[in-house]
């Protein structure tokens, strides 16, 4: 019996129609992505859950574009284990307004929201625990904003003397700004660490000039012709058997193994009576 085709939930507009509407839009793409509003996110968030079945928060992540009034997206990817599908949700904000928290829905939201606010300083309305997870206490800035400096002007490190974690400026040593762009195999004219011991090649020997009475090279004349290789004899090819006559197969024949004819044994002939003497 055939089954009903699945129907194609990325494809399908009328799915998502009951939830578009005022500060909700479809993103375009082929991917199901939404637009929403920071004002209807924890209800439209908690539609999703329930009434469309997308049960787990697999991720929040963040974005930064600098152009834009409200820099900062939050994205929110939800699962469906029913559906076996994958949705998004986008929110807009900037470095003052504050985005709901969805830790009422689920609580693992906390430790998400907090990284988002440690990378991106996002600031989240209802989360009790707002504070740092990854970088160090007293870490100044957010480092995956775009305009975070990749060269920084302090640098951390730990220190022994201090136990803790200390922030210093950054100081490029002398050392590391030199820079030799000859190659050593090329003709550097300094050695190599590890070399200093190494013995100095011999310099080639000079070519020494032709002494008196030397033979002179052949001219092309002079040289032998080579001789023509000999032509490969042929190989002598027996006439094959073509009778198996016992004259030429020898069959009947004793062959070589069978040994001498035994010899036939010498009868004694007995002595002829003497009829006349004893009548």
């Amino acid at each position: 019996m055939k089954t009903a085709a699945p129907r194609m939930i990325d494809r399908d507009d009328a799915v998502w129609a009951p939830l578009l509407g005022d500060g909700v839009s479809r993103r375009p793409g082929v991917e199901v992505a939404f637009n929403v509003s920071r004002a209807r996110l924890i209800e439209v968030i908690d539609r999703l859950r329930v009434e469309f079945e997308y049960q787990q928060l697999m991720e929040i992540a963040g974005a930064d574009y600098p152009e834009r009034a409200e820099r900062f997206e939050v994205v929110y990817c939800l699962l469906s284990l029913t559906k076996n599908h994958r949705i998004r949700v986008h929110v807009s904000t900037d470095e003052v307004q504050p985005v709901p928290s969805v830790t009422a829905i689920w609580p693992v939201a906390g430790w998400l929201e907090r990284e988002v606010y440690d990378m991106y300083g996002v600031l989240f309305e209802g989360n009790t625990d707002l504070r740092r997870i990854l970088t160090d206490y007293g870490f100044v800035g957010h480092p995956l904003r775009k305009d975070f400096p990749q060269t920084g002007y302090v640098e951390l490190r730990y220190s022994e003397e201090a136990k803790r974690v200390v922030y210093e400026p950054v100081k490029l040593a002398q050392d590391f700004r030199s820079f030799d762009f000859l190659s050593p195999w090329e003709g550097a004219a300094y050695v190599l660490p590890g070399d200093e011991k190494a013995a100095p090649a011999a310099p080639p020997p000079a070519p020494q000039p032709e002494a008196k009475g030397a033979p002179t090279p052949l001219k092309a004349d002079e040289i032998a012709k080579s001789v023509p290789a000999a032509k490969p004899a042929k190989a002598k090819v027996t006439k094959p058997k073509t009778s198996d006559s016992t004259a030429k197969t020898g069959a009947g024949k004793p062959g070589p193994d069978d040994g001498p004819k035994p010899r036939k044994p010498r009868v004694k002939k007995a002595p002829a009576k003497d009829s006349g003497g004893e009548a």
